[in-house]
């Protein structure tokens, strides 16, 4: 399938979320957040609040011993579960079986941002795939570890795992130069799409998305100003709060692209261009998102 579709507001409302299951915290969807390093610390904050701003009920956050306490206060609304960590400050594969478990209990997980690509990463990544269960998965920068070492590994998934890579790190997943990848982004997530199974989201200035059946979609609206630092992870907050509430995989992907998009274009008018920061951008979802399903 070679077509490739404009992401516009009319696209977007034939694939809208699902209104949230009755009034409880439980029905608008349980998010599990696993990020971050003693180096890192900020990612997890930046896709917690994400997942929030974009409608999810219940979230819980895992991260290294040592960030617990700190990540707790900052994000008094979320669980926060300390984990062994490693001498470099990052997720010890140790809690692997752990976390698989408490993937089974929620409806979306997301893994990798401010992570290392290490094997600690890699075993944890793929302990949480193996043990997702009926959990949707977004597998976010250094969680990708674990598909370049075991490229079938997303395909054993009740549903699609998103990807989220940008130029680098979709190089380092295809084994390709970064300037071929630059050169042809749809190709490239058509790619990773078809070796993976995924649902993949090329980021870049012009952002493609992939799904496992062929379709394909193209984001151009964003702006300059959302390529900072936390951008992405941003993102990734709100692919899983979305997946949690109940959308399927492509569209959480979609509404994801289309919102950051819409929230850079709104921040640039406010403060003239570049200069916003990516804590900025969840605090414009709520009005994008209500403006869209109304």
């Amino acid at each position: 399938m070679s077509t490739v579709t404009p992401v516009t507001e009319h696209v977007l409302r034939t694939m809208a979320p699902p209104e949230p299951d009755g009034d409880s915290k439980d029905g608008r969807g349980r998010v599990l957040i696993v990020a971050g390093c003693t180096g890192l610390p900020g990612a997890v904050l930046l896709a917690a609040h994400a997942a929030l701003r974009v409608g999810a009920g219940k979230l819980q956050i895992a991260v290294c011993r040592d960030l617990a306490i700190p990540i707790g206060i900052a994000v008094p609304e979320a669980l926060v579960i300390g984990l062994p960590q490693t001498d470099d400050g990052g997720i010890d594969k140790a809690c692997a079986a752990d976390l698989a478990q408490r993937a089974e209990r929620v409806d979306g997980v997301l893994v990798g941002p401010g992570i290392s690509e290490d094997a600690d990463a890699e075993a944890v990544t793929a302990a949480l795939i193996r043990g997702a269960g009926e959990a949707a998965l977004v597998l976010d920068a250094g969680a990708l570890v674990a598909l370049r070492a075991e490229p079938d590994l997303t395909r054993r998934l009740s549903k699609p795992a998103i990807i989220t890579p940008h130029a680098g790190e979709m190089a380092q997943l295809l084994g390709e130069e970064r300037d071929a990848i630059e050169a042809d982004p749809l190709a490239a997530a058509r790619r990773a799409t078809e070796r993976f199974g995924t649902v993949t989201v090329m980021k870049g200035g012009r952002t493609h998305v992939v799904a496992p059946d062929g379709r394909a979609w193209c984001y151009e609206v964003g702006h300059v100003g959302l390529a900072t630092s936390g951008s992405g992870d941003t993102l990734a907050g709100l692919v899983v709060g979305l997946l949690a509430r109940g959308a399927a995989p492509e569209a959480a992907a979609l509404w994801s692209v289309y919102a950051h998009g819409e929230a850079g274009r709104r921040l640039a008018r406010r403060y003239g261009g570049i200069g916003f920061m990516a804590r900025e951008i969840p605090g414009e979802v709520p009005c994008i998102l209500a403006e869209m399903m109304t």
